[in-house]
């Protein structure tokens, strides 16, 4: 086969509609939309999804390129870091005698532009048809295109058109280049094929380097003309001529300003046009095949579902980089500018479970990151008169908090930001994922270098929130909850037993410490000044936490005062477009028990054993009617906890609604790039929901409900260096369960353990007796094996 036939099929996306996302034509209206939902990223380098070629002279706006870690301040004085973005390195141009090829993005016949989730690539096709009156000066073109940042080696991109003359001819031009060399970065060399660039204030510089080529027929034409990160190339176009441009880049971030990190981009560059275009996208696409074997979850009877599924896990597995950890993920990743690129609570508790249990590398490293970031938090705590770690509760690279004072509200006026001050539940969220990383994977070198120090650091901080008063009781005033419509509120039940719950594992640990690593106790005890009496507090304060949780009623009250709060119906707002803090007011809304999103329901969640008997339910039955969903995590927590509760219908009503946020054509909310956290939560929902997944002390347990239409649920896992495959069936009533890799174990299906070994499939009837026991494992190698 001929290299520019190879080419032709590699621009051809997958033919299985599960596998891909289309939209046709150019809708002003939507598509800052699109350009996030068909964004690649791998991690390290995100592009959104605009058009290269096609976008006209102006009508719209250059494909953003964001780098992970790529944080600057407006000025020396400015405490908020924003995401920065470079260069578009994707700018084509084509000129014909009359002018460019492409006057309009509207201006072309028959536009496509596909998101192949399976080959983490973006592709487009689309005709240019003669102008009328102009056949004797004047072409058509058949063209597609296609983008990737590679998942094999995260510092190249490239970028592939294939166009076809199909009639008519005439003097071409095309001019590739770069646009925006100088948009929010400090140029300091472009040469031809490198750029070089700083960020004003914060200590980073930036190199690409490029190469690109234009093969007319297969053979190399020489540019006309070279200049600064440009080549322009010049032929005779014929009916019958095909045409392909290749271009490559590597991108390096260097963290300091000493080094040169041009000279780590050339030699990447180098290394990258050794193998060349095909062999970089076979090596890419070999890269998504492997997560896709180990993340795949596939729905059988609701084709909606296994879309929006897959269009979940392809951001998910964009979105993170095993190999840094000094970046997090922000609440966009890297498809959008929403939030400046800050990480928050979500990638703890929405992004952690799937990263955990799908892929541990990235889930360690994100880890890492807060280890790392763990003296930017002891130096909160301090600052605001307090002791351990109190992370920021909005982090860029540095782990300082960088939530801003003030933001404009929906009405126009200057409103206080307190979120970087009183949401404090963010320690015990980072502990919890913590814990929850250690107890999927049993890394204990994780534990002793980083994770015991974290849960140590947290725990401390919470002794030191808490007091003791005169009721005998240990109480966390002044805080924000999940429910952000609530400011400065006491004892909120999502912080105070999440605290309680952090301080718990942390003791668990140190005894751990002490009975398995006697000497790293002593060294990490005697580095943290942390002794006996000091664990024996935070026993006390864990005994006596205020949680307001009424055994009579069986209801947790979501703070003091909660239940005198005015009552709203929220069902008599229905239809509304807008959040109820705008219905209502910001005053009425805080003197009412509207709910911004969940918070006893995300505590139901996340400790349900914290919920005795049939308190999950009744809980969950009080908070979801007063929950107005003001945030885009919240019908994601909601649907996972439904579907925990065998609410099966709720919880897929929810899990579609999570979907639409960013997938719905009615919706452009996503237009400052993808809601990540909300994705992480339809995983969430399908897998530890409706299967039923979950760590238990005996070891990994299913428990699984699936929602009526879903015929099968097929998912795969791993724990503690073993490798998984699950497939439910509805209709037989049976689990297929298979170790793919990794020692024999033991399954929890109902309670009821079942044996499994390596290369074997088990068939495991669906029963329902004794529910597994969802309890904490202080040694985890005491758990599940065989």
């Amino acid at each position: 086969m001929k290299k520019q036939d190879t080419m032709a099929q590699v621009l051809i996306p997958t033919a299985d509609p599960a596998w891909v996302l289309c939209t046709h034509g150019y809708d002003p209206l939507r598509q800052t939309s699109v350009e996030s939902r068909f964004a690649i990223s791998n991690g390290f380098l995100g592009i959104r999804g605009a058009r290269s070629v096609t976008r006209g002279a102006c009508w719209a706006v250059p494909p953003s390129t964001y780098v992970a870690g790529l944080f600057d301040t407006a000025s020396a004085e400015s405490a908020v870091p924003t995401l920065v973005p470079a260069a578009d390195w994707l700018r084509l141009k084509i000129l014909l005698p009359g002018g460019p090829m492409v006057h309009h993005p509207g201006h072309v016949s028959s536009h496509c532009t596909t998101l192949d989730m399976k080959r983490g690539a973006l592709l487009s096709e689309w005709h240019r048809l003669k102008a009328a009156g102009q056949d004797d000066a004047d072409a058509a073109f058949h063209m597609r295109t296609m983008r990737l940042v590679s998942l094999d080696e995260r510092a190249i991109g490239l970028q592939l058109i294939q166009f076809e003359v199909k009639d008519g001819g005439m003097e071409t031009t095309l001019e590739a280049s770069f646009e925006g060399v100088d948009r929010g970065l400090v140029v300091e060399r472009l040469e031809h094929e490198l750029g070089l660039w700083r960020t004003h204030n914060s200590g980073k510089r930036l190199a690409i380097a490029t190469a690109s080529r234009l093969l007319i027929d297969g053979r190399e034409l020489e540019p006309i003309a070279r200049g600064e990160l440009k080549s322009t190339w010049k032929w005779s176009c014929s009916s019958g001529q095909v045409g392909c441009f290749e271009r490559l880049v590597a991108v390096v971030r260097a963290d300091t300003l000493t080094g040169d990190p041009g000279k780590e981009a050339t030699a990447k560059l180098a290394g990258a046009r050794r193998l060349g275009a095909l062999g970089l996208v076979a090596r890419h696409e070999a890269a998504w095949a492997s997560r896709w074997r180990l993340s795949d979850v596939e729905v059988e009877g609701d084709p909606a579902a296994q879309q929006a599924l897959r269009f979940a896990l392809y951001h998910l597995n964009s979105a993170a980089n095993p190999a840094d950890e000094r970046v997090s993920i922000g609440a966009r990743a890297l498809t959008g500018e929403d939030y400046r690129g800050h990480a928050f609570w979500d990638t703890e508790i929405y992004l952690l479970p799937f990263y955990s249990l799908t892929w541990p590398e990235a889930a360690r490293s994100l880890l890492i990151y807060r280890y790392r970031t763990l003296d930017g938090a002891r130096a909160k705590a301090a600052r605001m008169g307090w002791r351990g770690a109190l992370y920021a509760w909005e982090s860029a690279d540095t782990g300082e908090e960088t939530t801003p004072d003030h933001a404009v509200g929906s009405d126009g006026q200057i409103i206080p930001i307190l979120s970087g001050r009183e949401e404090q539940h963010i320690s015990a969220d980072v502990a919890y994922a913590v814990w929850q990383y250690w107890q999927a994977s049993g890394d204990d070198g994780f534990l002793l270098e980083a994770g015991a120090e974290i849960l140590f650091e947290t725990a401390r901080f919470w002794l030191s929130r808490a007091t003791l008063e005169a009721d005998g009781r240990s109480h966390i005033r002044g805080v924000i909850g999940p429910d952000e419509y609530h400011e400065h509120i006491d004892d909120n039940a999502f912080t105070n037993v999440l605290a309680r719950w952090n301080i718990l594992r942390a003791l668990d640990v140190a005894a751990l410490l002490r009975e398995r690593w006697p000497a790293r106790w002593a060294a990490l005890s005697a580095d943290l000044g942390l002794g006996d009496d000091e664990l024996a507090e935070w026993a006390r304060a864990a005994e006596t936490m205020a949680t307001g949780f009424d055994p009579e009623t069986g209801l947790y009250e979501q703070f003091a005062g909660y239940n005198q709060l005015e009552e709203i119906d929220l069902a008599s707002y229905a239809g509304r477009t807008v959040p109820m803090d705008v219905v209502l007011g910001r005053e009425r809304t805080s003197a009412s028990q509207v709910i911004k999103q969940a918070d006893v329901v995300a505590l139901l969640g996340l400790l349900p054993d914290a919920f005795p008997g049939d308190t999950g339910l009744k809980n969950f039955q009080y908070y979801e009617p007063r929950c107005s969903h003001g945030s885009s995590l919240s019908r994601a927590m909601h649907g996972y906890v439904a579907a925990r509760l065998g609410l099966s219908d709720l919880a897929l009503r929810y899990f579609r609604q999570s979907a639409a946020i960013d997938l719905g054509d009615m919706h452009v909310e996503a237009d400052g790039g993808v809601h990540i956290a909300a994705l992480g939560g339809i995983w969430m929902t399908a897998v530890l929901g409706f299967a039923g997944l979950a760590l238990t002390e005996d070891g990994p347990g299913l428990d699984p409900r699936l929602p009526p239409g879903w015929t099968s649920l097929g998912f795969g896992f791993q724990w503690r260096g073993r490798s998984l495959r699950i497939r439910i069936g509805q209709a037989a009533q049976e689990i297929e369960a298979s170790l793919e890799a990794g020692k024999p174990m033991v399954l929890q299906v109902g309670g009821r353990p079942h044996k499994l070994r390596a290369g074997k499939t088990v068939n495991i009837p669906m029963g329902r007796p004794a529910a597994a026991r969802r309890g904490v494992s202080p040694r985890p190698e005491a758990a599940g094996e065989v």
